[in-house]
């Protein structure tokens, strides 16, 4: 009897979440070899004139940017651990334009609301991630518990913190990304097959 021997490989699985921490990590040994340069005129959001183009670049690359090492890996396991199952679920596309959405809104909100503070990294989109994975077995007519759960949890707590801790983190943006999680979810909740 013959054994029958398969074949395993290394698969592509989520190539717009692994593009995404890609351009994050390039991003960061570029501000690394520039000693900061290109950070700040391309990867972090701040109040500056609208007839700047670096201005509306900003407005999403804010998102690659990261102050270190230590900032970059936070935010890209979080990613690459909730990412592919959004992108497996709601497909390349989806994923692309929650992540474009929540990069514009929360930068928008930084540029106008907080006008002597800066922005950069891709908590927006972590916390974005979180709250619309929560929605991946979401049912017709049905909100998942974990859902709401979810959303309390990581929601709440940066509502809390946005009163009570004074620190450098913009929770602006986590309550931003945390609320886009859920319009996302609801948004695309008929969606049940990857494009």
């Amino acid at each position: 009897m013959a054994r029958i021997q398969s074949k395993r490989y290394i698969s592509l699985n989520a190539p717009v979440i692994l593009t995404f921490v890609f351009l994050c990590l390039v991003a960061l040994i570029l501000d690394k070899l520039t000693a900061g340069v290109t950070t700040r005129n391309w990867f972090m959001v701040y109040r500056c004139p609208l007839n700047s183009f670096g201005a509306y670049v900003r407005f999403f690359g804010h998102v690659l940017g990261h102050s270190g090492w230590a900032h970059f890996f936070n935010n890209t396991l979080y990613i690459l651990l909730l990412g592919p199952a959004i992108e497996e679920k709601y497909g390349s596309g989806i994923t692309v334009l929650t992540i474009a959405l929540t990069a514009l809104a929360t930068g928008l909100i930084q540029f106008f609301l907080f006008p002597g503070t800066a922005l950069l990294g891709a908590s927006g989109v972590v916390f974005m991630l979180i709250v619309f994975s929560s929605f991946t077995s979401f049912r017709r007519n049905e909100i998942p518990i974990t859902a709401i759960l979810v959303f309390i949890l990581y929601v709440g707590q940066e509502i809390y913190n946005a009163v009570a801790v004074t620190d450098s983190v913009s929770q602006m943006a986590h309550i931003a990304g945390g609320v886009l999680g859920v319009v996302f979810g609801l948004a695309f909740r008929s969606e049940n097959r990857a494009r």
